[in-house]
């Protein structure tokens, strides 16, 4: 499958639920590998928001992204729109700090991107593939999410808020085609003992009886409900029973448990990626819908690692040996930790080191069960890295190569003599001033064993540094 954007822009505009302020939405094309953006138009450097749960800094009653200074909230039923339709690659230019909700579903977007249609881009789909059972549970709620492998996307979600108006209720998609139809006009839900905590939280500022469907479940006397008629900006409101108030006719009898289902779509497409498998939710909300994200977007980034992990033979001629390594690195016996370099491009580097027992380190690291050093693994990385650095200089020997920093660093398994240690450093921004900020990954075989982000320096030797 590839990846798609719209074929042309448009724009939407309402209302903030809790805000309650008038908004612009302005759907654009995206070139591939783009994601999800949000991209404030109403602020001064018109800052640009990735839709990606590393940036999600709240989940009271909706899902709220923010970078830096710039925010925006409730995103959740936009995001769940661009699943239900396939959409990978998209900018959404907006006026204030919230999507507008529209009547409380996804419709509105579902119908602004069909009119637009849909573009086919030269690039495969990334897809996050569930290849064994992921879960997550909030013991305090009862929240369950769990992913399972599944040759398509399938969602399922099952609600329980233990009121006898709504009661259990049961929702499914099973094939993405029928989102657009069956999920995306079910409009969120709001239950009258919550309203008034709500409007004392300042929230639901645009909130109104045409956006949500709110459910009464307690039969409530005349001046309670002139007081909330009054508070939501209505005449009156009516309870004659138990149930949906002033008689709003439901889409489906379980349009609670398919909104539901609406939700953890689009909290879930802050993993970044479209994912491949079977999701079922019991008691989702979006507090627990975003850490299950969290599990699934490591998985993605895990998923992508090995992906890009380099292809040794062991018979093919390598670009460097150690000879020719020599002349890039000062480091000598026992402390050159490169062998071999078998890639090179300009933005990144693949080097080999080979893990023999009579190395002179495991002497007193670990005697009789022989471990190579975390610590050795990293500077292995980082002298495999300064060769990508120096390579960017014509007299490589007259340099030297610096830590300036180290972050992220993780160590995922053991490394032991006779394994061949595959080292990729690449660049994550172009070598200014001499300052190299990398990506480091080493594999054994299929696995990663450690990682993190190196910052090193290329410094000109002098006559007395040697």
């Amino acid at each position: 499958m590839k990846q798609h954007t719209i074929k042309s822009s448009f724009t939407i505009a309402g209302v903030g639920l809790h805000t309650g302020k008038q908004v612009e939405l302005t759907f654009l094309p995206a070139a591939i590998n783009h994601g999800f953006k949000f991209k404030r138009v109403d602020l001064e450097e018109q800052p640009i928001i990735p839709a990606i749960v590393n940036n999600v800094v709240t989940t009271n009653r909706g899902t709220t992204i923010k970078l830096g200074d710039a925010q925006v909230s409730t995103i959740e039923h936009v995001l769940s729109a661009l699943v239900g339709m396939q959409v990978d690659n998209i900018l959404l230019e907006i006026n204030g700090p919230e999507v507008p909700i529209l009547d409380g579903s996804a419709l509105g977007f579902i119908k602004g991107i069909k009119k637009a249609g849909l573009e086919e881009q030269k690039a495969d789909r990334q897809y996050l593939e569930i290849d064994k059972n992921i879960s997550y549970r909030d013991e305090l709620t009862g929240s369950e999410l769990v992913a399972i492998p599944a040759e398509e996307f399938e969602i399922t979600t099952m609600i329980d808020f233990n009121s006898p108006t709504l009661g259990h209720q049961y929702a499914a998609l099973k094939k993405l085609k029928d989102y657009a139809k069956e999920i995306s006009p079910c409009r969120t839900f709001v239950f009258t003992h919550e309203l008034e905590a709500l409007l004392n939280e300042n929230l639901i500022k645009g909130g109104d009886l045409s956006n949500a469907i709110v459910i009464a479940d307690r039969k409530m006397g005349k001046q309670e409900l002139a007081i909330l008629a009054k508070r939501l900006g209505k005449k009156e409101v009516v309870v004659e029973k138990t149930g949906v108030l002033n008689t709003v006719d439901l889409k489906f009898e379980n349009e609670p448990a398919r909104h539901k289902l609406l939700d953890v779509m689009g909290d879930l497409a802050l993993v970044g990626a479209p994912i491949r498998g079977k999701i079922m939710a019991t008691k989702p909300g979006h507090t627990s819908n975003v850490e299950f994200a969290k599990l699934l977007r490591k998985k993605f980034q895990e998923q992508k690692k090995l992906k890009g992990r380099p292809k040794y033979d062991p018979a093919k001629e390598p670009i460097y040996d150690i000879i020719g390594i020599h002349g890039f690195l000062p480091h000598r016996f026992p402390f050159l930790l490169v062998d071999k370099i078998i890639e090179l491009t300009d933005t990144y580097v693949v080097g080999i080191k080979a893990i023999g027992f009579n190395e002179f380190y495991f002497q007193g690291h670990f005697p009789n069960n022989p471990i190579f050093p975390g610590v050795l693994q990293l500077e292995a990385m980082a002298q495999t890295g300064g060769i990508l650095a120096l390579s960017t200089v014509p007299d490589p020997q007259n340099w030297d190569t610096y830590f300036l920093k180290i972050e992220n660093a993780k160590f995922k398994r053991k490394v032991v003599p006779g394994d061949s240690l595959i080292m990729k450093l690449e660049l994550l921004s172009p070598i200014r001033r001499g300052i190299v900020h990398m990506q480091a990954t080493a594999y054994v075989g299929n696995a990663i064993v450690s990682e993190g982000e190196l910052t090193a320096q290329i410094v000109r030797r002098t006559k007395d540094s040697g």
